[in-house]
């Protein structure tokens, strides 16, 4: 953000030189300009239509089934599925409330599924890992066992 003032400022000095009359140039303002609407783009209109796809493909991947959270808080099971709109039931007594697909703000049980998948590939690495070591354990202690009988060998010569 103090980058963003500085370019500002430096801008600014820019363009009163050259209303002066002390020399500057009138491209350096442009770029300037041109620099500071990059530096804009790829810090905050970039990331939040990045987000704003997720958002509407979690919206588009909602299936019968799944528990899901509204942006007021709402937490349901979706119970039909339409264009525009889904019905949920929410609490023990199974009322049922039809709400907008945008009013969406997490699929709870997508979430379920990735964090398992998530824990899944964590155990397989640990496994891996954890095998990797006894293989090399025993690959160790087999060495062992050959340099000492070879050892032996020598002795008794």
């Amino acid at each position: 953000m103090n980058s963003i003032v500085l370019l500002a400022g430096a801008a600014a000095q820019g363009g009163n030189a050259g209303a002066s009359g002390q020399g500057g140039s009138p491209i350096g303002l442009i770029i300037m300009m041109v620099a500071l609407f990059a530096i804009m783009y790829f810090m905050m209109i970039r990331p939040q239509k990045k987000k704003q796809k997720e958002e509407q493909s979690m919206r588009d991947n909602i299936q019968v089934g799944d528990e899901i959270t509204t942006i007021g808080g709402i937490m349901g099971r979706v119970v039909t599925i339409k264009d525009d709109s889904l019905v949920i039931e929410t609490g023990a007594d199974r009322n049922k409330m039809k709400i907008t697909r945008w009013a969406v703000s997490t699929n709870n049980t997508a979430n379920e599924k990735l964090e398992a998948e998530r824990q899944a590939a964590k155990e397989a690495a640990e496994a891996e890992k954890k095998k990797k070591i006894e293989d090399a354990a025993a690959e160790g202690k087999a060495s062992r066992k050959k340099s000492k009988k070879s050892k032996d060998d020598t002795f008794d010569e």
